[in-house]
């Protein structure tokens, strides 16, 4: 039996789930991945933080663009604040660090006026479009380092 059969069946639901023999520890781990929403009270450290945005920043990118931002969030009351904005989700005010993804065009409209260049592009709905995915290939990097 190939060993990678387990992760196949639990992600299929089947013991009769096809198995490829092709496969990479990467894929182990992407195959294993699952949603966590209950977390160590443990902080993460600075050093830890950096490594993950630095994933993320290495992710795929429209145009080289990374048209996103992420907030780190370790304040009590406001991980309070933002859980209740998110219909009142225990696991954001539980988490120890909560990471804010935004789609961030107001940093490419900086940029453009530092350098003397027109923004108009960025008021296209594609735009927006490209922050939004290159924020969630972002937070997909991040969460796979993390």
């Amino acid at each position: 039996m190939n060993a990678r059969a387990p992760l196949y069946q639990a992600r299929y639901g089947s013991p009769d789930a096809p198995t490829p023999m092709a496969g990479s520890p990467v894929i182990d781990h992407l195959l294993a991945h699952r949603s966590v929403r209950a977390y160590l009270p443990d902080p993460v450290s600075d050093d830890t933080l950096t490594a993950i945005v630095a994933a993320a920043q290495s992710a795929a990118s429209s145009s080289n663009l990374h048209a996103w931002s992420v907030v780190a969030v370790r304040d009590p009351a406001r991980k309070a604040r933002l859980a209740e904005l998110a219909g009142d989700q225990a696991h954001i005010r539980q988490a120890p660090l909560l990471l804010v993804w935004l789609a961030d065009l107001a940093r490419l409209h900086d940029v453009a006026t530092r350098v003397g260049e027109s923004a108009a592009a960025l008021d296209y709905l594609e735009m927006f479009e490209v922050g939004v995915i290159d924020a969630a290939l972002a937070a997909q990097n991040a969460v796979t380092a993390a």
